[in-house]
C-alpha cells in the first residue's frame, strides 16, 4: 500500500503541529505550510527543543494569501487540511498605538461586516488573495473563510481527494459575530462548489493541553458549563454557544482529524460526539 501525504495549512501552529504529529506516527509523509515554516517549540509544546517526530515532517514556507507558493506542495497529496484561523483581529493594535479611540476600536471590531479579500471563487489563475480593508487589515472574512475556500479550490484544481476544514463549534459572546459566521461560509461554500473533494468539517469547542496552561482553568469552566448545559437539555447553548460546548484536548482532536482521513465514510460536518468518536477509534487502532 503506498504511503498517504498530507499537507497541513497551519501545521506549525497549535492543532496543527499535533495533526502533524498523529500524521507521521501513522507512517505517512508529511508536509507542513506556514509563513514561518518550523514551529517555535515553546509555543506550542512545553519543550523548547523539536521533539523527535517533528524531523519527519517537511517545514515548508509559503503564504496562504499566495496560491502560487503552495500549489506546487498539494500535487499527489491524499489529503489536506486548512488550520489556520484567527480568534481576535488586529483592531486592538490601533487602540494600543493611539491611532484609535478605545471606544472606535471597539466599533470596529464588533462592526457587522469587513472586507476579505476579492471573491475567491472569480479569482484569476495565479492571482494572490488582496485584503480588501484600507489598512490591509487581516480579518475573519480573509482568514477564515476566503483562504479556506481558495484552499480548496487549488486542492481540487490538484485533484486531492480529501479537504479538511479546521471549523468551530460555535461562537461565543465575548466574540464578533463574524468569527463563527465565517467559518459557516467557508464550510457552505466548499460544500457546494467542489463536489469532487471529499469534505470534512471538524467542528471542536475550546481546546487545551497541559503544555498551555492557562488553558487549563478555562478547560475546567468550560467543562462545568458543558455539564450544566446538558442538564437542562442544551437550552444554555443558543445563548452562550461554545461557552458549554464541552472542553476536547488538542491531541484528541488531532488524532480524530487523522483517524477521518483515513476512514473514507467520514464526511461532512464532524462534531464533538463524533470527534470524540474517531479519536477513540485511532486509540483502539493504535493498541493493535
Amino acid at each position: 500500500m503506498a504511503k498517504r501525504k498530507i499537507v497541513v495549512c497551519g501545521g506549525n501552529g497549535f492543532l496543527g503541529s499535533r495533526i502533524c504529529k498523529s500524521a507521521v506516527a501513522r507512517g505517512w509523509e508529511v508536509i507542513s505550510i506556514s509563513r514561518s515554516g518550523e514551529p517555535t517549540w515553546s509555543a506550542v509544546t512545553s519543550s523548547p527543543d523539536p521533539p523527535s517526530w517533528s524531523k519527519s515532517v517537511s517545514w515548508e514556507k509559503a503564504d496562504i494569501l499566495k496560491p502560487t507558493t503552495y500549489k506546487p506542495m498539494l500535487k499527489e497529496s491524499d489529503a489536506v487540511v486548512h488550520s489556520m484561523g484567527i480568534l481576535l483581529e488586529a483592531d486592538y493594535k490601533g487602540v494600543l498605538s493611539g491611532k484609535e479611540s478605545p471606544w472606535k476600536g471597539l466599533q470596529r471590531a464588533f462592526s457587522a461586516t469587513k472586507g476579505g479579500s476579492q471573491n475567491p471563487l472569480e479569482r484569476k489563475e495565479g492571482e494572490d488573495l488582496k485584503p480588501q480593508e484600507a489598512d490591509g487589515q487581516i480579518t475573519y472574512e480573509l482568514i477564515n473563510r476566503d483562504s479556506a475556500i481558495t484552499l480548496a479550490q487549488e486542492s481540487a484544481a490538484e485533484k486531492v481527494p480529501t479537504f479538511i476544514f479546521i471549523s468551530a463549534a460555535a461562537g461565543t459572546p465575548i466574540l464578533p459575530r463574524r468569527y463563527i459566521t465565517t467559518k459557516r461560509d467557508a464550510e457552505s461554500a466548499i460544500a457546494s462548489n467542489f463536489p469532487s473533494l471529499r469534505h470534512i468539517f471538524i467542528r471542536p469547542g475550546f481546546l487545551y493541553d497541559s503544555s498551555r496552561t492557562f488553558t487549563l482553568p478555562i478547560a475546567f469552566f468550560g467543562a462545568s458549563g458543558h455539564l450544566l448545559n446538558s442538564m437542562v437539555g442544551g437550552r444554555l447553548t443558543p445563548l452562550v454557544g461554545a461557552a458549554v460546548e464541552k472542553p476536547l484536548k488538542a491531541d484528541l482532536v488531532a488524532e480524530a482529524v487523522v483517524e477521518a482521513i483515513e476512514d473514507q465514510a467520514v464526511r461532512g460536518v464532524v462534531a464533538t460526539e463524533k470527534i470524540e468518536a474517531l479519536a477513540n477509534t485511532a486509540w483502539r487502532r493504535g493498541m493493535l
